[in-house]
């Protein structure tokens, strides 16, 4: 990093996913400003080198990097892990941003329905690669993007991948409650450790969400909402806070809106759903460490 940086981040480094575009742009955007080095991962190469040249222009910050990985694929993920922890000695905040919204059942590389590997499973298996390096960096922060749409969310434990019957907004809501359950698991096993794990709704904004698969109804209400959405910056406010805030240093378990906690779904609650969760996406991912 250049050694004239300053700023409340200074000296930090942070991982954003879905780093090229609204609200992770825009967070990375906020966190270089604030002068962290910043590592951004988007899916294509090009892309993500663009993004981050435009977040240090902006941001006056140079120690912004681009790594690109397609999210979905696991073989990536992991390549995406050990490129990282190459890159990064330390790592003090890892922002799970990346997420996404198919209208249509899609199957991944790895045979997986593609909303619940890209939303869930993906923050699942990165923070476990690099939850050791994380608590090197202790105190360190793990925060994970969520919706609102987790209050509608149902565990569909006997059909997780959607094979039976599949719904656009199910998987989405599904795969967002999800986000909740593993941050308040990952919060509990996390606990003394000096990282801690929040998630945030960060409401409803003017982004590309959908744009690759849009259902008919989304096209007919997208130009009549677009004017009342939250900009990426807005919306992008409350990760900035949960990344970089000191006074939320050690909250750990919480979910977040509008930078302030907030209850979450009831059914988030539910410990003994959130460890079979927790299992079954072990076994989806093939880990057998982790917290």
């Amino acid at each position: 990093m250049a050694d004239n940086i300053t700023g409340p981040m200074a000296g930090k480094t942070v991982l954003v996913t879905g780093g090229t575009g609204g609200i992770g742009k825009a967070t990375a955007l906020g966190l270089a400003a604030l002068g962290a080095r910043v590592g951004i991962v988007g899916r294509d190469h090009v892309r993500a080198q663009a993004a981050a040249a435009d977040i240090a222009a902006a941001s006056g910050n140079p120690a912004v990097d681009s790594i690109a990985a397609d999210m979905s694929s696991q073989a990536e993920v992991r390549r995406l892990g050990r490129e990282v922890l190459d890159a990064y000695p330390r790592l003090d905040v890892l922002v799970n941003n990346v997420g996404g919204f198919w209208a249509t059942r899609h199957v991944t590389a790895d045979g997986l329905e593609h909303t619940f590997a890209v939303n869930h499973l993906a923050p699942f298996l990165l923070t476990d690669l690099l939850l050791d390096r994380l608590k090197a960096s202790a105190p360190a922060r793990i925060v994970t993007v969520s919706s609102g749409a987790q209050a509608m969310g149902k565990i569909g434990f006997d059909d997780l991948q959607g094979e039976r019957k599949y719904s656009g907004q199910q998987a989405y809501n599904q795969s967002k409650l999800a986000n909740v359950m593993f941050t308040y698991e990952l919060s509990r096993r996390l606990d003394g450790s000096g990282v801690t794990a929040t998630v945030l709704h960060p409401g409803v904004v003017r982004t590309g969400f959908a744009a690759e698969d849009h259902s008919p109804m989304w096209r007919v209400l997208l130009p009549l909402v677009r004017p009342f959405l939250k900009t990426p910056e807005k919306g992008a406010a409350t990760s900035i806070y949960l990344a970089s805030a000191p006074e939320v240093e050690g909250v750990t378990g919480k979910y977040f809106a509008d930078s302030k906690t907030k209850t979450s779904s009831r059914s988030s609650y539910d410990t003994a759903a959130a460890a079979r969760l927790w299992q079954m996406s072990v076994d989806l991912v093939g880990r057998t460490a982790g917290v």
